[in-house]
């Protein structure tokens, strides 16, 4: 009995060593894009772009947000007549 087994156990480690070795895991299939996943990123596309627009646009303030520093003149009454001409303007286009 003992000749069987060592013969069996010498066929069974020959047929392991030429044998391909298996992948282990299970095989699942990977997802499909569809037009969403598209849109997706063409959306994290427009939102980078409008935050490196915004870092530009704050550059060039200084990275002031108040709304003096929309205008860089420090009398109040040069203030108030830009903003009455803007007003004006498109009134006057109007009438």
């Amino acid at each position: 009995m003992s000749r069987l087994r060592s013969s069996r156990a010498s066929k069974s480690g020959a047929s392991r060593s030429t044998a391909t070795p298996r992948q282990r895991g299970v095989l699942v299939q990977a997802a499909k894009s569809d037009i969403y996943v598209a849109l997706l990123g063409i959306a994290l596309a427009a939102i980078l772009i409008a935050i490196v627009l915004m870092v530009i646009i704050l550059a060039r303030y200084d990275w002031q947000v108040s709304v003096a520093s929309a205008f860089p003149t420090s009398q109040p009454g040069v203030v108030a007549h830009q903003l009455a001409s803007m007003v004006q303007a498109p009134l006057r286009l109007i009438s």
